[in-house]
């Protein structure tokens, strides 16, 4: 049988393409007022960038070396006072305190502390043997972001009404600025955003200079109108002293300064000014005022003591004595006399460090826990 003959296939042409060129497209036009700020921006970013600011903390800590370093502020304290601290590690920092007071009508007769922390948390309680109870919780989201949250309730009482109150705050570090937000018992349940708002910014200009502000917002519910205030900062650095100022708008003047005089001794001097008329007769400001307080204070540092001493335009001389008698152990003797008034307080207070050797030794060796404070 004969192979069937293959069948013929109809040759078929492609189709002519015809190829069109393409044009050029028109180049984009740019837009003359984004781009002058996009350059100002540039600009300004590098020049801060070659003057090498450096970040200038908080607008609440602008005077933080007169107030808290040489000032006797929150330390001073009467009666006799004992206190019993226990670490249990140091990375993570975990201690427990047990303080005994008598004599004192600002101290309760005992207080059970708590604190563990890491280099990104912070917890804390305190509770009083008259039932008053405080805690805060810190918490480090980013390297620049802190979240801030504590909570105090007060009991009532014979001095005292009681209460409670909570606050809120974020602080975000920049290279050469700090910006912070706090909130103060904020609530939604009276018809309306109510509590205490306040929100600040601290910008390095030069390496010397810092200049803020600060704004506060107050409603305080019940119908009442928000009230409403700003103040001003700025903080100038020298090489051995720095003189920080803040005025606010509603009528008050601080003025502080801090010198360095040798390795070892260090001095403030603060003026807290009022005005009349300023105030407008604003709650928030406490009314019309007009007075004025000078304070001036040093701070001696020796091997195993340290030594503050202040007096003000008011009247008032008072001092701190604190002394290391062996590793364990701190003696701390406080004293405040008022002339105006005719009173007179002391306070002696000793300090004892219960943890074990392996612990204290290892502290030497090893950095502790950083918590955000």
């Amino acid at each position: 049988m004969a192979a069937a003959p293959p069948i013929p296939f109809e040759k078929v042409s492609a189709p002519e393409v015809e190829i069109v060129p393409v044009t050029a497209l028109p180049p984009a036009q740019s837009n003359a007022f984004l781009d002058t700020i996009f350059n100002t921006y540039r600009t300004f970013q590098e020049r801060r960038e070659a003057l090498g600011l450096s970040n200038p903390g908080k607008v609440d800590d602008i005077s933080r070396e007169v107030q808290r370093d040489v000032f006797l502020t929150n330390q001073t304290f009467s009666g006799l006072r004992a206190d019993l601290n226990k670490s249990f590690s140091i990375f993570p920092l975990f201690q427990i305190s047990h303080a005994f007071s008598t004599g004192s009508q600002l101290l309760s007769p005992y207080t059970f502390l708590a604190l563990y922390g890491t280099d990104n948390i912070l917890c804390q309680a305190q509770l009083d043997s008259d039932a008053s109870f405080s805690a805060r919780f810190n918490s480090r989201l980013t390297r620049r972001l802190i979240f801030k949250s504590s909570v105090q309730i007060q009991p009532a009482s014979a001095m005292s009404p009681g209460g409670a109150q909570v606050s809120l705050e974020q602080d975000y570090t920049g290279d050469d600025f700090t910006a912070s937000l706090k909130s103060i018992n904020p609530s939604v349940l009276e018809g309306g955003l109510t509590g205490m708002f306040i929100g600040s910014y601290l910008q390095s200009i030069t390496p010397r200079l810092s200049l803020g502000l600060e704004g506060v917002l107050q409603r305080p519910g019940g119908g009442m109108g928000p009230e409403a205030a700003i103040s001003y900062a700025g903080r100038y650095r020298g090489d051995d002293w720095i003189a920080s100022a803040q005025l606010h708008t509603q009528g008050g003047l601080q003025l502080s300064y801090w010198r360095k005089l040798i390795d070892k001794v260090e001095t403030g001097v603060d003026v807290n000014l009022q005005f009349a008329g300023l105030g407008g007769g604003n709650a928030m400001m406490g009314g019309m005022r007009k007075e004025g307080t000078a304070t001036l204070g040093a701070k001696y540092e020796f091997s195993r003591s340290i030594f503050r001493a202040q007096v003000d335009s008011q009247g008032k001389i008072g001092c701190l004595l604190e002394k290391v008698i062996a590793p364990p152990v701190r003696v701390t003797f406080a004293g405040e006399m008022d002339h105006v008034k005719n009173s007179a307080k002391l306070g002696l207070a000793v300090s004892i460090e219960a943890s074990p050797e392996e612990l204290m030794e290892q502290q030497e060796r090893v950095s502790p826990a950083s918590p955000p404070f």
